[in-house]
């Protein structure tokens, strides 16, 4: 299983409540989730109805199936929300809160608790707050912080 983040990977859902998503299919000129991401891996996602959202962490156990793992924020006080009846938007989005801009303070986005990176990566740059245990090839183009 991988963490994948991708483009244009939109479907839509008639879920309801706080379970498992069956996911009705690729919107209208973007890719499915089973294409874009792949059936066993795990990727940022938004659902969204009306003033309903929520952001999160989920993974697509197979090509129907979206399980939501964990809810960074939402229209629920940052829980799992309870979608009411309607055709849903979910999609694959990189969470605010976990991008970084040029123009915030470093501090906010250093996360300083103990990890390990175990996949092979490259990365432009970035900020390492430790322990930080590398176990695979790390491979940094620009510019990489250790703290």
């Amino acid at each position: 299983m991988a963490f994948v983040i991708n483009d244009r990977v939109k479907e839509t859902t008639s879920t309801l409540g706080t379970g498992t998503v069956t996911l009705s299919g690729a919107a209208l000129g973007f890719q499915s989730f089973s294409s874009g991401i792949g059936a066993g891996n795990s990727t940022y996602y938004t659902l969204a109805l009306g003033s309903q959202f929520e952001v999160g962490i989920g993974t697509l156990t197979n090509a129907t199936t979206f399980t939501r793992d964990s809810v960074i924020t939402s229209s629920n006080t940052s829980n799992l929300v309870n979608f009411s009846s309607g055709v849903k938007d979910i999609f694959c989005a990189l969470p605010a809160t976990y991008t970084p801009s040029p123009v915030m303070n470093a501090q906010v986005f250093v996360n300083t608790h103990a990890t390990s990176i175990t996949e092979v990566q490259t990365i432009q740059s970035g900020v390492l707050a430790g322990p930080v245990t590398l176990t695979s090839t790390l491979t940094v183009t620009g510019t990489l912080v250790v703290i």
